[in-house]
């Protein structure tokens, strides 16, 4: 069995991510966009807008600055793509809706859903109907009452029937300019040949997520695996097995990682990754936490539901990498009516080059705060790296 060594391992997972290819001379367009969602397969949507929407992340990433209007009329506009519940909430490639119709017909509405449908049964079909007739459409275009309770999670009645009937998949959804929910029939959003193709059984839809997930990470646990699409471990285990046994994948070992493991056959290892850069929280990178720690080392945790006396490195904390490495972490907001952006704390970890990583992320920050429109950067207090990163502004 080929045995791969971390540093080995850490080339193929961020060469399978993009972070091997050239980024663009010129213009950045769709084509750009569409080679980073051939390598990364989704892109997770989060609502927190500190600084800047995640899902604009990955493709600056891999890409550098680019028209942030742009990717959103090609991710919302283009046909190419849906929304759903693919890792967490996610735009995904148009050809693997097929792939997700065993989850939509299995889905149930969740506890505080459940009140609602059971006090209100005729919702659902009311709802159902005004989209029919008047969508595509956002919440605060229903006829429905605007009351909300705890018991249904701060949404009020007509969103939680929205939500449902999107997760069982009876509506779709992009988004509009402001990020908002858009709803509409399948037959009306959709391409005729994603409508026609035959449902896939969960097994087999399971084969195909996992061989892809496979590819995106380039080489990972089962757990790894797994989670890149969120699908059920246990039932994964065996399909995984059965896949190696196929040979459209491989078993190998990682130094200092407990198996089995396994690699996509095609992965490319580059000789090496000169990219410098800041994350997403939510890249595929470093959203598995436990497999970022085991791969890179560094152990990262989002701290915007933790109080603020109990934070570590603060609210909204980007890893940093520089040439394949994930070597700090920087606190950042954007005060947009200022035109600044805070570095509210920035931290190197332990066994860097305190210099080296101050003048990465300074020339970093200066990319980033161009690239989201803000002229000023603003240094704070906290962190190992703050004095340092000072000097080099």
């Amino acid at each position: 069995m080929r045995r791969i060594s971390i540093d080995a391992a850490q080339r193929i997972a961020l060469g399978a991510q993009g972070f091997g290819d050239p980024l663009p001379t010129g213009r950045v367009d769709v084509r750009h966009f569409r080679r980073v969602m051939n390598r990364i397969g989704l892109v997770q949507l989060d609502s927190v807008n500190v600084c800047v929407r995640s899902h604009y992340m990955p493709f600056y990433s891999r890409l550098g600055p680019y028209d942030q209007s742009a990717l959103d009329t090609w991710l919302n506009s283009s046909g190419e793509h849906f929304e759903y519940w693919a890792h967490e909430a996610a735009v995904v490639p148009i050809d693997r809706y097929p792939l997700w119709r065993w989850k939509m017909a299995e889905m149930k509405p969740w506890r505080r859903a459940e009140a609602l449908l059971e006090a209100h049964p005729e919702i659902l079909d009311d709802v159902m109907r005004q989209v029919v007739e008047h969508g595509p459409l956002t919440v605060r275009d229903l006829d429905v009452p605007a009351t909300r309770t705890e018991s249904w999670w701060g949404y009020g009645p007509g969103k939680v029937a929205l939500e449902v009937l999107f997760a069982n998949g009876h509506l779709t959804a992009l988004r509009t300019g402001n990020f908002v929910r858009l709803y509409d029939i399948p037959h009306r959003s959709l391409p005729e040949a994603v409508l026609t193709t035959p449902e896939m059984p969960e097994e087999e839809a399971y084969r195909e997520l996992l061989t892809a997930a496979t590819r995106h990470h380039g080489i990972g646990t089962v757990h790894d695996i797994a989670d890149y699409f969120r699908l059920n471990i246990p039932k994964a285990r065996p399909i995984i097995e059965s896949l190696a046994r196929e040979g459209r994948i491989v078993e190998v070992k990682v130094d200092g990682w407990k198996g089995p493991i396994y690699m996509d056959p095609a992965a490319v290892r580059p000789r090496s990754i000169v990219t410098t850069t800041l994350l997403s929280p939510f890249d595929p990178v470093v959203w598995y936490r436990e497999r970022a720690e085991r791969l890179f080392d560094f152990r990262y945790r989002i701290e915007i539901y933790v109080p603020e006396p109990e934070r570590v490195h603060g609210y909204y904390v980007l890893p940093l990498m520089v040439e394949g490495l994930l070597v700090g972490r920087v606190d950042l907001k954007a005060d947009r009516k200022n035109a600044v952006l805070e570095v509210r704390s920035a931290f190197r970890e332990e066994g860097t080059d305190q210099d080296r990583v101050a003048v990465a992320l300074a020339g970093e920050l200066q990319r980033f705060a161009g690239w989201i429109g803000l002229k000023d950067i603003e240094i704070g207090s906290r962190g190992n790296l703050i004095d340092d990163l000072r000097r080099r502004m």
